[in-house]
Parts: C-alpha cells; sequence; structure tokens
C-alpha cells in the first residue's frame, strides 16, 4: 500500500537538511517559495519521525485527553506547520501533504478540517484509492457525520484494496452498525460476526460486540435467538459491569413486553429480577429504575392525571420524545383532560409545529376543566397569524424561547422511538399506534423534503462529483441533512433535526467518556456525561413492545453517535448557531487552499454540504469488451475529479458525471465543483475498440512468471483480486448517455417465431440470442417445434413422480403486476416483503388446485375483488394514490430442484432435445466446465406459481445468461431492463435502503421511466422460452396458474467472461459470496477449451497470469517463515473452495485450523482470515492443492487457437 508517511518523511528530511535551497523547493512540489523551510525547521527530526508514523490507523487508541498531552501537542504543532508550509507555497504542495494533514486533524478530533485536507489530497491523487490508510480516515470522518452511504463505501474498498488491513475489525464493527441502522440486518449480522473472529485490537471489547449481536435479534423481533444470545453473554467470565447491567436490563425488558417469551406471570417475575439485577450490577442504571418504575405503573391502572405528570417530569429533564408519548397516554385515558392538552400543545410549540400546537389548544379550550380560556385563545390567534405570515413569506419575530425547527424535522428522539414502534408494530397499545401514524407521516414528509421535493429546503450530503469542502465562511453551515451527530472539541454533541435513526441502534450500551480516538481496550465507565451546557438526553419513555436500549447512549466507539438534547437542534435554514461543520482556520488564505481555490457560491443561505469526495466518475465505453492487459476485464475507471455539475433530478448512479449522492440516497442541489483541473481518465483507452488476433507473446512464460515471484513474498502479502494490478476497486456503471427519450422507454421485446425444429437449429439463432445489444428474446412456440412434452414438468405428473419432494414457499401479498404497496396500501415501496417456509410438491399442488378451485368459484358467483387474476395483463391501478389494503395472501413455490438424474430421469431427458446453446450441460456452457453442481445454475429448478407470485428484482449470478420455459397452463408477466442500467437500478435500491444484491425488491415503474430507464415488458405463454441476456436486470409475476423449469448457461464469450469477472470482483467488494468460482473455472476453461476469440483469450489468460503470480509469491512467503505446506489432492467433482468467514473463493493452497485437519473436516479459511485468527498461522495447516508444475503447464499450453469456421457457430 502507499504510504503517505513515506513521501513526507522524505519531504521533512530534505528540510532538514543544511542547505535550504533546492532540495526544500522540490519538497513543496518544486513550487513552493524559499521560506518553507522555516516551517520544517520548527518540527525536529525526533518530531519529525514521530509524525511520520501517525495515520488514521491509530484514530481510537491514541488517548490524547488522558496520557497523551504531548503527543496531542505535536499534532497541533504539525498541523500548524503544514497549514503555513501550504499556505506559502500556495498550495502548490505534494498531496501527500494534504493526506498526511487530514490524519493529523482526524487524530485531533477536528473533523471539517481533516475532510477538507482529504478531499485536497483526492483532488490531486489520481490513484488515491490506492491508498489504504486514506480511505479509512475518510470513511472515519464520514462515519462521524453519520454518512453512512459514503462510509461504507470507503470502508469497503479499504477491505477491497488491502484484505489484510490492520483496522479491518474496526472496520466490519462500524458496517455491522451502520447496516443495523439501514436494517440490513443480514449484512449487519455478517460483520459483527467478521469482527468477532478478529483477534486485533478494537475499539470495542468482544462482550459489547456481542451485546450487539443479541440486540440485533432482538431488533428483528427473534426473540428467542435474542434471549440465548443474551444469556449466553451473561456467562462471560469477567464482563464488565455495565455490559451485564444493560444485558440484563434488555432481557427484562423484553421479558416485560414480548408475549412469546412465556405466561405472564413468569415473565413477569423473571423480568423484574433481570432488573433488579442490573441494578445490582449497575446501582446508578436511569434505564433499569425507569423499567421497574414504568413496569409498577403498566400493573396499576395509571390514571390520565399520573401520565401529565410524568410528561411534565420529562418535559423539564428535556425528554421532550418521552413527554410526548406521557401526554398522549394522558389524552388517550381521558380524552377532556385540559392540562395534558396545554401542556402537549406547549411540546409541540417547542418543536415549531405549530399547526399541531393549535390543534392542542383548541382541544384544551373544550374541556370544562379549562380554566384559562382566554389564553389559550390569545395563544391560538398568535400561532395562526404566525403561520400565515409564514405562508405569504413576511417574516414575524418569534418568542425567544422557541428553538426553530422545521415541522417535517423529526427530532433525534423521534425517529429513535419511530424505529422502535415499527419494529414492535404488532404489539402496541392504541396510543402507540396513534403515534406511530403520526410519526411516519411527518416521517414521509421529512424524507421528501430531503430529497428536494419541497423547493428551498436543499441541504444534503454533497455527492462524489461535488468536491466542495466544507467552507469558512457562509451561513448555516449545520450538516443537518447530513442527519449527523456532530461530536465537537469537548465531546459534546449536537444532533440535527432531521437525524436519521442512527441513534436507534448505535447506541446501545452505557455511555462512558469519548477520549481522541476512543480509548484502549475500552472501560466502561460512568464519567460519560457531557459537561457544560449541552446534557445529554436521558433514556426514552417506552410503552409494551419497545426495545429499550436503542436509545441508550455509547461513546466507546471513536466518533460515534451521541446522544443529545433537543434544544441543541438547529434547523438548517436558521444560522443562528455556529456550525460544528465549519472550517475552523482563522486565515481566509488557508481555507481557500485546502479548497483548491475560493468558493465563491457559499453564503447563499442554503445548508453547506458534507463534501463527499468519495469515487467519481466512471466512464463506459460502447465496446466495453476488454481487448489488451491495459483494459482487461474493466475497461472502466474511474476519474479522479470532476467538473460536472450535479442536478437534483438526476439519478444518482455512483460514478455518475451528471450526478451526486446524498446520505441515505437522497438527491442533491446544483453545484459546482471548485476543482477546476480535469486530467485524464486512469488507465483508460477511449472507445475500446476490436484489436486483430493478438500474439501471445506479450505473456510471459511461467518459468519467468515464477522468476518474478522470487522474494516478492516475505510480507505475506495477499490480494485475490482477478483483475489488473493498477485497477481501482470496481464501481456500478453511470447511466448511458445520451438519456432515451420518453418515447423509447417502453421498447420491443426481440421475439423469435419458431415454426419446426430447423428454426430452433438454425445458427443466427444462437448469434441474436447472445448479442449484447438484446438483454432479452424471446423465442414463440419452442415447444411445439421441437415437440417438447410439457407435460412431464405439470403439477400433475411431478406428484406422482416425486410428491414428498421439497419446495421452498414464499408467503407473498397479490398486487397488481406494475405496482408494489406497502401492506397497508397506503405509499408505493420498493421492499418486496415476503416469508419463507417449506412444504412438499404434493401439498403446494392441493394449494395450487385448491386457489384455482376458489377463483372460479368466485367468478363464477361475480365475487372477484380489485383484480381480474385470469387476465392476460394485469391492470395499473387508478391515479388516487392508495390502494385499498389489507392484499390477500398468496404462496409462491420456488427453487425446486431437479439436479438428482434418478429421480427426474424422463424431465431431464426431454431437456436434450433444445439447442446446444440452452442446454443444461454442453460443451460450449461456461458452467458445464466448472467441474461440480452449483444448484439452480447447472442443473434445472423448478417453479410451481399462483397468479400473483413473484420473482423480485435481479441479475443473475455472477451475471451468467439464463433460460426459462413456460410450462403452463397460464401466463407470465416479464419486465427486464438491460444490463447497462444496472448502476441506476443500484443507486435506487440504496435510496430505498435495499441491498440490490441480496435484497428483495420490486421496482416502482415510475421511478425507472423518470431517471430514462428502459423497460421491456411483455408476456410469457405456455411453450415460450425467454433468453435473459449476460447482467440482465429482470423481475416477473405470473398471471394465471403455472409451472416454469429454469436454469443458467455461460455462452463463450468475451462479453459473458467479462460481466462474470466484473461481478466477482462487486461481489467481492459488497461482501457478498459469488456462487460461480471465476478462479476455479478459469482454470477449468483453460484446461479444456481451445479458445480463439482474442479478448475471451486474454482475459483468461490474463487471469491465469494473476492466480499464477499469486499462488507463488504465497508459497515463497510460508516457506520463508518456516510454514509446511501439505500435499491434499482434488479428488473428482470435489467442489470449489470458500472462505468459512468472509466467503471469498481460495484456490490451491487451503488454510485450515489444525483441529478440522485432524478431523478431515478441512473447514477452509482464506489467508487474511486466517491471520486475523492467529496472527502467525500456528493454529492452521496449509494444503495444497495443485503441484505447481501443473499449475505451470496448463499455463503454458492455454494458447491462442484459430478461429474456427463461422458455419459451426
Amino acid at each position: 500500500m502507499k504510504s503517505c508517511g513515506v513521501s513526507l518523511a522524505a519531504a521533512a528530511a530534505a528540510a532538514s537538511t543544511a542547505s535550504f535551497g533546492d532540495e526544500e523547493k522540490k519538497m513543496a512540489a518544486g513550487k513552493a517559495s524559499g521560506q518553507s523551510e522555516e516551517d520544517f525547521a520548527s518540527l525536529t527530526a525526533e518530531e519529525r519521525e514521530l509524525l511520520s508514523g501517525l495515520d488514521s490507523r491509530l484514530f481510537g487508541f491514541l488517548r490524547l485527553h488522558e496520557d497523551g498531552a504531548r503527543t496531542k501537542a505535536l499534532l497541533l504543532k504539525a498541523v500548524g506547520c503544514y497549514e503555513s508550509l501550504i499556505l506559502k507555497a500556495e498550495g502548490k504542495v505534494e498531496s501527500d501533504f494534504f493526506c498526511q494533514l487530514g490524519h493529523f486533524n482526524l487524530l485531533l478530533e477536528d473533523y471539517p478540517k481533516a475532510l477538507s485536507a482529504y478531499q485536497r489530497y483526492y483532488s490531486l491523487q489520481s490513484d488515491y484509492w490506492k491508498n489504504a490508510a486514506f480511505l479509512y480516515g475518510l470513511g472515519l470522518v464520514y462515519f462521524h457525520y453519520n454518512a453512512f452511504q459514503w462510509a461504507i463505501k470507503a470502508f469497503r474498498e479499504v477491505l477491497y484494496v488491502d484484505p489484510s488491513f490492520c483496522r479491518a475489525k474496526e472496520i466490519h464493527l462500524r458496517l455491522g452498525l451502520m447496516f443495523k441502522v439501514n436494517t440490513d440486518f443480514e449484512s449487519s449480522l455478517k460483520h459483527f460476526q467478521l469482527a468477532l473472529v478478529d483477534c486485533n485490537p478494537c475499539t470495542l471489547s468482544n462482550a459489547e460486540i456481542r451485546f450487539h449481536i443479541a440486540h440485533l435479534y432482538e431488533t428483528q423481533r427473534k426473540y428467542h435467538s435474542a434471549k440465548e444470545a443474551y444469556e449466553q453473554l451473561l456467562q462471560t467470565e469477567n464482563l464488565p459491569a455495565q455490559v451485564k447491567a444493560t444485558v440484563l436490563q434488555q432481557l427484562g425488558w423484553m421479558h416485560h413486553t414480548v408475549d412469546q417469551l412465556g405466561d405472564k406471570a413468569t415473565k413477569e417475575n423473571y423480568a423484574i429480577q433481570c432488573l433488579q439485577k442490573s441494578l445490582e450490577a449497575d446501582p446508578n442504571s436511569g434505564q433499569s429504575w425507569y423499567f421497574l418504575g414504568r413496569q409498577s405503573i403498566d400493573k396499576s391502572e395509571a390514571s390520565a392525571d399520573t401520565w401529565c405528570s410524568i410528561g411534565v417530569l420529562y418535559q423539564q429533564q428535556n425528554q421532550p420524545m418521552d413527554a410526548l408519548q406521557a401526554y398522549i397516554c394522558a389524552v388517550q385515558l381521558d380524552h377532556g383532560h385540559a392540562a395534558a392538552w396545554m401542556d402537549l400543545g406547549t411540546l409541540y410549540e417547542s418543536c415549531n409545529q405549530s399547526q399541531d400546537a393549535i390543534k392542542c389548544y383548541l382541544n384544551a379550550t373544550r374541556s370544562k376543566n379549562c380554566s384559562n380560556t382566554s389564553a389559550l385563545a390569545a395563544r391560538i390567534k398568535y400561532l395562526q397569524n404566525t403561520l400565515d405570515a409564514w405562508s405569504t413569506g413576511h417574516t414575524v419575530s418569534h418568542p425567544p424561547v422557541q428553538q426553530q425547527v422545521h415541522s417535517w424535522c423529526l427530532t433525534p428522539q423521534k425517529l429513535q422511538h419511530l424505529e422502535q414502534l415499527r419494529a414492535n408494530r404488532n404489539n402496541l397499545n392504541p396510543a402507540q399506534k396513534l403515534m406511530l401514524e403520526q410519526l411516519e407521516s411527518q416521517f414521509v414528509l421529512m424524507q421528501q423534503q430531503q430529497q428536494g421535493l419541497h423547493k428551498g429546503q436543499s441541504s444534503h450530503l454533497a455527492g462524489p462529483n461535488s468536491e466542495r469542502p466544507l467552507s469558512s465562511t457562509g451561513p448555516s453551515q449545520h450538516l443537518q441533512a447530513a442527519g449527523t451527530g456532530i461530536q465537537n472539541q469537548n465531546g459534546h454533541s449536537t444532533m440535527p433535526s432531521n437525524s436519521v435513526t442512527q441513534g436507534a441502534a448505535l447506541n446501545h450500551l452505557p455511555s462512558h467518556t469519548a477520549t481522541s480516538g476512543g480509548q484502549q481496550g475500552i472501560t466502561l465507565t460512568k464519567e460519560s456525561k457531557p459537561s457544560g451546557n449541552t446534557s445529554a438526553v436521558p433514556d426514552t419513555n417506552r410503552h409494551s413492545g419497545e426495545t429499550p436500549n436503542s436509545t441508550a447512549s455509547v461513546e466507546g466507539l471513536p466518533n460515534h453517535v451521541h446522544q443529545v438534547t433537543a434544544d441543541a437542534v438547529s434547523s438548517p435554514s436558521h444560522g443562528d448557531s455556529k456550525s460544528p461543520g465549519l472550517l475552523s482556520s482563522d486565515n481566509p488564505q488557508l481555507s481557500a487552499l485546502l479548497m483548491g481555490k475560493a468558493n465563491n457560491n457559499v453564503g447563499t443561505g442554503t445548508c453547506d454540504k458534507v463534501n463527499n469526495i468519495h469515487p467519481t466518475v466512471h466512464t463506459k465505453t460502447e465496446n466495453s469488451v476488454a481487448s489488451s492487459p491495459s483494459s482487461a476485464i474493466s475497461t472502466a475507471t474511474p476519474s479522479p475529479k470532476s467538473t460536472e455539475q450535479t442536478t437534483t433530478n438526476s439519478v444518482t448512479s455512483l460514478n455518475s458525471p451528471h450526478s451526486g449522492h446524498a446520505v441515505n440516497g437522497d438527491a442533491l442541489e446544483d453545484s459546482q465543483s471548485p476543482i477546476k483541473t480535469d486530467p485524464p481518465l486512469i488507465g483508460h483507452k477511449p472507445n475500446s475498440q476490436i484489436i486483430p488476433s493478438m500474439s501471445v507473446s506479450i505473456y510471459p512464460s511461467s518459468a519467468e512468471v515464477l522468476k518474478a515471484c522470487r522474494n516478492l513474498g516475505k510480507n505475506g502479502l495477499s490480494n485475490s483480486s482477478i483483475l489488473l494490478d493498477k485497477c481501482p476497486p470496481p464501481r456500478p456503471p453511470p447511466p448511458p448517455h445520451p438519456p432515451l427519450p420518453k418515447d423509447k422507454l417502453n421498447p420491443p421485446t426481440p421475439s423469435i417465431y419458431l415454426e419446426n425444429k430447423r428454426d430452433a437449429f438454425f445458427p443466427p439463432l444462437h448469434q441474436f440470442c447472445t448479442n449484447p445489444n438484446n438483454p432479452v428474446t424471446v423465442i414463440r412456440g419452442l415447444a411445439g417445434a421441437l415437440k417438447l412434452d410439457l407435460g412431464l414438468f405439470s403439477t400433475k405428473t411431478l406428484v406422482e413422480a416425486n410428491n414428498e419432494h421439497l419446495v421452498e414457499v414464499r408467503t407473498q401479498l397479490l398486487q397488481p403486476s406494475d405496482e408494489n404497496w406497502d401492506p397497508t396500501g397506503t405509499k408505493k415501496i420498493w421492499r418486496c416483503e415476503s416469508s419463507k417456509s417449506q412444504t412438499t410438491i404434493a401439498k403446494y399442488a392441493q394449494y395450487q388446485a385448491s386457489s384455482f378451485q376458489e377463483s372460479l368459484k368466485e367468478e363464477n358467483e361475480k365475487k372477484s375483488h380489485h383484480k381480474d387474476h385470469s387476465d392476460n395483463e394485469s391492470t395499473s391501478s387508478d391515479n388516487s394514490g392508495r390502494r385499498k389494503g389489507p392484499f390477500k395472501t398468496i404462496k409462491f413455490g420456488t427453487n425446486i430442484d431437479l439436479s438428482d438424474d434418478r429421480k427426474w430421469k424422463l424431465q431431464l431427458h426431454e431437456l436434450t432435445k433444445l439447442p446446444a446453446f440452452v442446454r443444461v450441460v454442453s460443451a460450449g456452457n461456461l458452467l458445464s466446465h466448472v467441474g461440480h453442481t452449483i444448484l439452480g445454475m447447472n442443473t434445472v429448478q423448478l417453479y410451481m406459481k399462483v397468479p400473483g407470485s413473484r420473482t423480485p428484482g435481479h441479475q443473475e449470478n455472477n451475471n451468467f445468461c439464463s433460460v426459462n420455459i413456460n410450462i403452463g397452463p397460464g401466463d407470465c408477466e416479464w419486465f427486464v431492463v438491460p444490463e447497462n442500467y444496472w448502476g441506476i437500478m443500484n443507486d435506487f435500491c440504496e435510496r430505498n435502503n435495499m441491498n440490490f444484491l441480496m435484497g428483495s425488491w420490486w421496482p416502482n415503474l415510475e421511478d425507472l421511466y423518470e431517471a430514462n430507464v428502459p423497460v421491456y415488458r411483455f408476456i410469457q405463454r405456455p411453450g415460450d422460452l425467454v433468453w435473459i441476456n449476460a447482467g440482465t436486470v429482470h423481475w416477473v409475476q405470473a398471471i394465471g396458474w403455472c409451472n416454469n423449469i429454469a436454469w443458467n448457461v455461460g455462452p463463450l464469450t468475451a462479453c459473458q467472461y467479462k460481466l462474470a469477472v466484473e461481478r466477482y470482483e462487486w461481489n467481492k467488494l459488497q461482501s457478498v459470496k459469488s456462487i460461480v468460482p471465476m478462479v476455479h473455472l478459469s482454470w477449468n476453461i483453460a484446461r479444456n477449451i481451445k479458445v480463439s476469440d482474442p479478448k475471451l483469450f486474454e482475459m483468461i489468460k490474463y487471469c491465469l497470469l494473476r492466480t499464477l503470480k499469486q499462488c507463488q509469491t504465497l508459497r515463497e512467503a510460508l516457506i520463508a517463515a518456516g510454514k509446511e505446506i501439505v500435499w491434499h489432492e482434488r479428488t473428482k467433482e470435489e467442489p470449489a473452495h470458500y472462505c468459512s468467514i468472509c466467503e471469498v473463493e481460495v484456490f490451491n493452497l487451503l488454510y485450515v485450523t489444525n483441529e478440522s485437519n485432524s478431523r478431515k473436516t478441512y473447514i477452509v479459511h482464506c489467508l487474511d482470515c486466517a491471520r486475523k485468527i492467529s496472527g502467525n498461522l500456528e493454529n492452521f495447516v496449509v494444503l495444497e492443492q495443485y503441484k505447481m508444475e501443473d499449475l505451470m503447464q496448463v499455463y503454458d499450453q492455454f494458447t491462442l487457437a484459430p478461429p474456427l469456421p463461422s458455419s459451426l457457430s
């Protein structure tokens, strides 16, 4: 990895030489003035040496507020020297200066200045992505600002470019926390588990990480798993008192609120015992005292007066969310409780929700017990005048006590409580349901505001191409719209009013003092309450069914999200308080230099954005198949900077030159990057062209490769990327340019009509289907032309053949095919919910038949519902903006495995009638060369459907092509988007908090059309074969009762291989397992197939070269370390191996634990995971599956074959 410290140390050494002349000027990139030696002269040689070892990797491990006063003073001195040098050199210094300056400011927790320095480094350093310490520091800054979308990207890129990064555990911990907030619970659990197995130091203990895992189960309402995890955690030796108290607290409250955990009496007794033990472990735990009090209140039927008094107490303690809930309980118990209505009105007014306040005051005046009607009437009149003035644009002097917060801005407490209420939707009492409805409506409005749908509130996180640093000029730089909780230099926090629900999932442990970068080992202490004018918000009030500790504060993580008071909130559009996001430089010139140039666009009254300087413009050529080593596999590389403007309405693709990202996928306002330089793209050949047959001599022989690898493995470095050495991490493609006109967004589906068997075997059919310009092809009448007996796959035949065969069942909601509504039918969403279960073919057949009979009965009785399920096409809903719910529940029988040729001999034999290019097994199918079964890919899967059964949006595994035949008798409706738009689809999933690769989503067609995404839409009738080309995005819904069969194929084309490898690398970046082992497959292709396509040959040969180098380098490193390598020959049909922890493919050298090896279970690890468990691999055995001589022979014998005659295609 590139180290910032090396260059800086060299520069510092140059500064300390006797003659401060030309050498010193070189240090400042040859353009600094001769005065710059004065700046470095003030740093001694010892100080410069110390500084060269300080970077972002020490964040959280330098205790500057305790015994690190000397280090802190040195960092402050260094920052001053560097800033002075940069100023005098007019910013014309080496890029590494800015990177190191970013590190120093990060260690000092000066996040705005760290961000600006990192940004400057990014704009100057074209291959910034090689610098893992820079990416890590940038991720930490984003994490601090709660810009989770960007923090996730930065952290993932660290792990991609340097899998053995020393702070990988810290990264996995933070990724787990962020995914927990984003409700991507599977990803969250995976990263928490990856953090647990890592033996490296971390700012949270393993006990605290285990607590987060247990709470993750609780958040998912997996209460029995949560209980088991909590109880196991309590068995841990030397468990810190506050962790123990918190675990007992959770257990107690969970038993009090969750019905599934037993009968009421037993639960209550257990709950009280847990809470009392919690108080024994931590007598000062206000949360535990609170729960015990709540429990007694819940037992006694509390009166409205009681709840009103509780609300007043909470309001006095500055706990508005708790007060709100208490007042609502009061007015639910007594609708005419004047005091509660007045107090509730006051609370709403304090949050500037005047309309709600007016309603409350009016309710109070209607009460018989109201004693101050005239005063309330005057207040109502004032508030109405204020609202009228706002609507007409006039200003009204507000009472000084009112904090200006937009009514659509939910406070952090409200957002946290909203998450709790949603998680426990089924267990809410009437008061909580009322509150949930109100908070959800406010949340929807807040999201609309953040997405720029309402003019005048454009305060969003700048996307990757908005390289504008935080400026020291201009009002209202509060960073609220980034949803941030910003810790200031004193360790206090301010949280914006429209903060997302970070606190809800991040803050679960008792608080303790956060140091300059956290604490070594994290000892939980009580001295955590911020001093001064900022006080931590006590834990919010909870009713039954809530998750208590979702608001408990944790400051154990450096730059963690902190719990804060509501009155610290400041509206994005009001600049009445100093922003913590200001670039705190007293020198305007320096500020301008750090920005690259003075920013004249600041100060327009909109909130300045946290500048997202992360990965930028990424170009994609029309002929995207790589044609030379410099462009092989990934022809698209990012530009380090962009001067393009971002627009509010454009689709925000990760690397789009016309768009940028905001926190949680929000769009952003127009902004012009201040960076005007625009160097050439990195390693990119414009309009990559098809070249003639290449000479194989561009590749070294295997002997030369091994010779070059000598002594390269001393450090045991490992990077298993198939892509080029100098290729940046993979990124989604930008939207195709120019965008399609609106009348081209519903293109006709390419269709071929077959009349006879000769048509099916006509070579141009294969060429047409595999043409990258055709994302999908429907082959009509295939079954009839080939006389396929589709009856073999009918439900009746399947039951007769194997009635007890397992079926995976997805329980879904019946909806129109072109729409996807939330369960209440109130809004269109992308999330496509379904629950998983199992049954047998016989039982599903019975359900399928009864569903059909029921539908017939309904039709005959003319009692059909909102939709006629037998129509050929689904009808769209009306334009009312609401569809009547609840929806009918249906069951979809999916992923039925037909791989066993003993059970399904007749069915599989019938499919051999198909043309070779669509067969399950054929010589020209890449997946036939994997050498082992990949269920559903190189085997057949069956789907049994009733109307409305949905296969949600996806691309096929590793972007392979797929074949799908409708058995009938009903039809299916397909929706298809071309491969080059997958970046936009990924973008939409991110905005909707969905995982593109692993989530279940159903696109909103209106969103796609607005983003100029073309959608092919067609009906698949019985006997039709649908060919999905490589990388095509698609989703399917059954119109009638039908069965389908499907499998994947891999045409032997450069396009297919390229897209498969690109997805292999993207999966690695996203921590997702690649079902197709591309390295293993590439070596098998080299053994089995003569490749005549120069581009395909080149990409495969390059993969062999990379893995051959890697194998030799690792062997050298292991031998140098004295590690024995044990021969372990592969067996026939042995599957490719994956790391049991991180799930990356492991080729040739397998790392298995001593215990696993002795038991012959062979649980495989990759090198990086093995070293995280055992640094020197002392607990591991290294198994070798291929002799280097054999790999060398395969490599050398894989040469470009002469082209085949075209007639054989």
